[in-house]
């Protein structure tokens, strides 16, 4: 069961590594490293009954092109179906924003 209050928290170092990974795993030059995701839409997405936290499942579009799909879940941890499902995030590249640990 689900409470909605399950750390998840890592530190940058770890952080650092599985993003690093993830890079160094890529054998295309064109790649998605990220996507960035609206406050509102993840409030919205958040502030649905029942909801106490969300599931991000990795998809692929049409293209081949890694996307995210992001939906809420509730105690029983059963995906909101019904509700707000996100899609569509900004991808990284070339949405990147500067250089740091976790995109270089």
């Amino acid at each position: 069961m689900f409470t909605g209050n399950e750390n998840h928290q890592i530190d940058l170092n770890e952080a650092k590594k599985l993003t690093k990974n993830f890079r160094d795993a890529q054998t295309s030059l064109e790649y998605i490293k990220a996507e960035y995701f609206s406050k509102n839409e993840i409030n919205r997405l958040m502030n649905q009954p029942e909801s106490v936290g969300i599931r991000i499942y990795y998809g692929l579009d049409d293209e081949n092109i890694p996307r995210l799909v992001i939906v809420s879940v509730n105690e029983n941890e059963n995906d909101l179906t019904e509700g707000i499902i996100l899609e569509n995030g900004l991808k990284c590249p070339p949405k990147c924003g500067n250089m740091n640990e976790l995109n270089s």
